[in-house]
C-alpha cells in the first residue's frame, strides 16, 4: 500500500518525484485550483495559460505533465483535472478530490514519492485525497511473474508515498482522517483482491479460511457453517445452489461488537464464488467475469473488518453466503422445490437465479438475531444493469426513510446509487402451484422482482435494504478516477458509512 503522510512543507523545497496540482474547468478556460499557489507563483502567475497551451481544460480525469519550475526539488508537475470550477466560496467536494487524487496516483505508478498540492482546507479534504490516492494506486498482480512480466509492466510498482501538502501532521482530526482513509481503503482493496482472484483459487472453503484469518487478526468473532452444519440446520437455499459443485458451500458469520454499542446492524452478502448458471447454463460470452459474483460477500467482509479497525461504537454482524453454482448430476434442477432455512418452500424455475436463494437463508439467519436493520449486498440481476448502467447500484427497502438514508450515505462517500421501488403487483408473478413461492416472476422489472423475493425472508418488523450492485461491482472497461479495471469493491464505503452513522445515532 502507498504510504500517506501529512506535510506542512512548501512545494518548492520538497524532495519528491512529482508535484500534483489541481486544475478546474472555468468559464474562460482552465483555472489553477487552491493548493498550487506556490507552483503558480513560480510560473509568474501564468500557469493556467501554460496549461491551456498544452491542451489542458480542467475536465475531470484529465492529466497534463510539465517540467517543474526552476528552483523546485521535484522535477515534474502533474496537473490533474477536477471538473467544473465550484461556485465562489463553495469549495471542491470530496468526490472531485478523491477522483483527481486517484487519477494522479495511477499516473505516477513507479514513482517513489509524490507531493499532492490539491485543495485541502480541512480534515475531510485530507481524508478524501488520501482515499483517492490509496484506491487509485491499487494493482492486482498476484498471478504475474514479476521477472518475466517486468517489461510488460514497465517495472512500475504502485506509488510509494503520497505527501499531502497543507495537512497538519500534529492535529488529531487530520491524523484521524488519514487513519480512517487508510483503514477503509485497505479493506476495500482487500475486497478487490478477493473479487479479482480466479475461482479455482477462491472457492467457498478458501473464502471462509481468509475470513477466519482476518477475524483472528482483528478480534472479530467468527462462525463457519460447513456442509454438515448446513444440512443439520436446514439451510436448503445455500445447499441447493452449492449442490452441483465439488466445492461445498459455507455460511460465515462475522461478529464485531463494541462495549458501548447501542445499535446492531446486520450486513448480508451474496458470495457465489463462480456462477455458471447451473443447469440453466449461461450462454457463451456471459461466463468470463463470473468470478465477481461474490462481490457482495467481499464488500460485507471488508466492511465488518473496517468497522473493527475503526473501533465504531456499533455492533456489526456480517453474513457471507458462500457457494459455487455449477451444473452436475447433483445440481438443483428447474422444477425442484427447496425448503429454505425459514421453512418456506421455493420452486426453482431458473437455477441462474441462485443469488436470491443463498441470500434468503442468510437473511433469515440474520433476522433471528433481531438487529436494528439489515442491509444485503449482491450482484443480483442483469435487469438492474439494464436499468441503471454499469456505475450505479440500485437500492430497495421495506422502509422509505431507511432507503433514503442508505442513498444519502452512498452519495456522501462517492458511490453512485439510486432508490428503486418494490411494486406490490409484481409479487403475484412469483406465485407457485407447488411451493410457497417461485424464484422467478415477471421478466420485466426483474431487479425489482428479485428484491420482492428477498423481502419474503426478512423477519417481521425488521428494517431492511437491498443493494443490487450487479453493474458497478466489476469494471470491464478502462480505469477511471480511483476505480481500476476488474473488481471495484463497490458498497464497502456505503456500509462503513452506515455503521458510522448508526454509531453516532444519526441513522434513526
Amino acid at each position: 500500500m502507498t504510504a500517506l503522510t501529512l506535510s506542512t512543507a512548501a512545494a518548492p523545497g520538497l524532495r519528491a518525484d512529482a508535484i500534483v496540482i489541481g486544475v478546474a474547468k472555468g468559464a474562460q478556460g482552465p483555472v489553477v485550483a487552491p493548493g498550487a499557489e506556490a507552483v503558480d507563483k513560480a510560473y509568474d502567475g501564468r500557469l493556467a495559460g501554460v496549461l491551456e497551451t498544452l491542451g489542458a481544460s480542467g475536465a475531470e480525469g484529465e492529466v497534463t505533465k510539465l517540467p517543474a519550475p526552476s528552483g523546485f526539488k521535484a522535477p515534474l508537475v502533474v496537473a490533474v483535472g477536477l471538473g467544473a470550477e465550484p461556485e465562489k466560496d463553495a469549495g471542491y467536494d470530496g468526490e472531485a478530490l478523491r477522483r483527481a487524487a486517484g487519477v494522479a496516483a495511477r499516473t505516477l505508478a513507479g514513482s517513489k514519492k509524490a507531493a499532492f498540492a490539491l485543495p485541502l482546507t480541512d480534515p475531510a479534504d485530507a481524508g478524501a485525497i488520501g482515499e483517492g490516492v490509496l484506491l487509485g494506486a491499487y494493482t492486482f498482480d498476484a498471478y504475474k511473474d514479476a521477472a518475466k512480466d517486468a517489461k510488460a509492466k514497465n517495472g512500475k510498482a504502485p506509488l510509494g508515498e503520497a505527501a499531502l501538502l497543507g495537512g497538519k501532521p500534529r492535529d488529531a482530526a487530520y491524523k484521524a482522517a488519514i487513519a480512517r482513509a487508510t483503514a477503509v481503503s485497505e479493506e476495500l482493496n482487500r475486497a478487490r483482491d478477493l473479487i479479482n482472484t480466479p475461482p479455482n483459487d477462491l472457492n467457498p472453503e478458501a473464502f471462509a479460511a481468509i475470513a477466519q484469518a482476518a477475524a483472528k487478526e482483528h478480534g472479530i468473532k467468527i462462525q463457519v457453517l460447513d456442509e454438515k452444519a448446513l444440512v443439520k440446520g436446514g439451510y436448503g437455499g445455500i445447499l441447493g445452489v452449492g449442490g452441483g459443485s465439488a466445492s461445498a458451500p459455507r455460511l460465515v458469520k462475522l461478529s464485531y461488537t463494541h462495549s458501548k454499542a447501542k445499535k446492531h446492524l446486520a450486513f448480508v452478502g451474496k458470495g457465489i464464488t463462480y456462477d455458471s448458471g447451473g443447469i440453466s447454463l449461461k450462454p457463451a460470452g456471459h461466463n468470463e467475469t463470473m468470478k465477481c459474483d461474490m462481490s457482495g460477500a467481499a464488500a460485507v467482509f471488508a466492511a465488518v473488518v473496517a468497522a473493527s479497525r475503526l473501533g465504531l461504537e456499533v455492533n456489526v454482524t456480517g453474513w457471507l453466503a458462500l457457494a459455487e453454482n455449477m451444473p452436475s448430476g447433483s445440481a438443483v434442477r428447474p422444477g425442484d422445490v427447496l425448503r429454505m432455512y425459514s421453512g418456506k418452500t421455493v420452486e426453482v424455475l431458473n437455477t441462474d437465479a441462485e443469488g436470491r436463494l443463498v441470500l434468503g437463508d442468510a437473511l433469515w439467519a440474520a433476522s433471528l438475531e433481531k438487529p436494528d436493520a439489515i442491509v444485503d449486498v449482491a450482484t443480483l440481476t442483469g435487469a438492474m444493469m439494464l436499468a441503471l448502467g454499469s456505475r450505479t447500484f440500485g437500492i430497495m427497502a421495506n422502509d422509505d426513510a431507511f432507503r433514503s438514508a442508505v442513498h444519502e450515505a452512498a452519495e456522501e462517500v462517492g458511490e453512485p446509487a439510486w432508490p428503486m421501488p418494490l411494486p406490490e403487483h409484481l409479487r403475484k408473478g412469483m406465485d407457485s402451484q407447488v411451493a410457497d413461492i417461485a424464484n422467478m416472476g415477471e421478466r420485466m422489472g426483474g431487479g425489482l422482482v428479485a428484491g420482492l423475493f428477498l423481502r419474503e425472508f426478512v423477519g417481521e418488523g425488521i428494517t431492511w435494504a437491498h443493494l443490487d450492485i450487479a453493474g458497478p461491482a466489476f469494471n470491464e472497461g478502462g480505469p477511471f478516477g480511483y476505480t481500476p479495471k476488474g473488481g471495484t469493491g463497490t458498497a464497502v464505503r456505503t456500509l462503513v458509512r452506515l455503521a458510522e452513522l448508526t454509531a453516532l445515532g444519526d441513522l434513526g
